[in-house]
């Protein structure tokens, strides 16, 4: 009885774990050589803005004229 709750335990856990290494930041680089971090691939809406979630979790938007660059941040 209990390898019927241990095992489907177990293996939710493993997902949870796998889940939370899949995450890939990127670092946004502005014209003003500032570096902005986010917290998955930013994404740009139809009025000209890249959308990102910051690295404490809150939305916000920058002026696609603004970005000089975009990049993946290995792990």
């Amino acid at each position: 009885m209990k390898k019927l709750i241990i095992l489907p335990m177990a293996a939710v856990l493993c997902l949870a774990a796998l889940t939370g290494c899949t995450r890939t930041s990127y670092a946004i680089h502005t014209n003003d050589a500032r570096t902005i971090i986010s917290d998955g691939k930013p994404k740009e809406t139809d009025t000209g803005m890249l959308g990102y979630t910051d690295a404490n979790g809150v939305k916000q938007q920058i002026n696609k004229s603004e970005v000089k660059e975009v990049s993946e941040i290995p792990n």
